[in-house]
């Protein structure tokens, strides 16, 4: 089995689920209450990652048979190889995305990890905007707005983790109004995009925004 057949979210809800087994490894003493968490992380998994082969299901399900740090830590590296990365992007892609930035400064591509990456993103710290790519149904799409620190905590809106906020604001064009009439749609969003692509386990939110500002 060599086929690639594991999105980043899915594999950050597989780590998720084995720290979940860990910490009850460690604090619960009745053995039935580890079994019965055993069986609900590999649901969570398996509902995570839907259209899985039996050979695909059985490598998932052995999570249920890890007892030790070291057993946790081989089972995620032997899954590894079965991440399926963000498709290949070049600069030149990236700059068609954004026609009227003619002075759009893009990140060193070489340096990302794309099998860790969910949608690739970067802030402009001169101009204060924030510029996101997402892969979706074999095209990319390209948002850009500002972003503006709130320095307070609260749940980002993609990986719906506590963390420091920033307001993420994008200019669109209302449907209801004339060619020349701008409307705005934001919301919160981590700080921290490399942490916030550790974290998020389901796209729904994230494709949801993007798409309605894209439009």
């Amino acid at each position: 089995m060599s086929t690639t057949f594991i999105r980043n979210h899915q594999f950050n809800v597989i780590k998720k689920q084995a720290d979940f087994i860990q910490k009850t490894l460690r604090t619960a003493a009745d053995r039935s209450v580890l079994e019965t968490v055993r069986y609900r992380s590999v649901v969570n998994i398996t509902e995570a990652i839907p259209d899985l082969t039996q050979e695909q299901k059985m490598l998932l399900e052995e999570i249920t048979t890890l007892e030790t740090a070291n057993d946790f830590q081989r089972y995620l590296s032997a899954l590894e190889p079965y991440i399926e990365p963000y498709p290949p992007i070049t600069v030149k892609q990236i700059q068609k995305l954004f026609p009227k930035n003619k002075k759009l400064k893009v990140p060193d591509l070489g340096s990302i990890d794309f099998r860790y990456t969910t949608y690739l993103s970067w802030v402009d710290i001169a101009t204060s905007r924030l510029f996101i790519v997402y892969p979706f149904e074999g095209k990319f799409i390209g948002i850009e707005g500002r972003i503006t620190p709130t320095h307070k905590k609260g749940y980002c809106l993609f990986c719906n983790r506590h963390q420091e906020l920033a307001y993420f604001s994008v200019r669109t064009k209302s449907a209801y109004a004339s060619p020349d009439n701008f409307s705005s749609v934001g919301h919160y969003v981590c700080m921290d995009n490399q942490a916030c692509n550790q974290c998020i386990t389901a796209t729904g939110s994230l494709e949801k925004f993007i798409l309605s500002v894209s439009k």
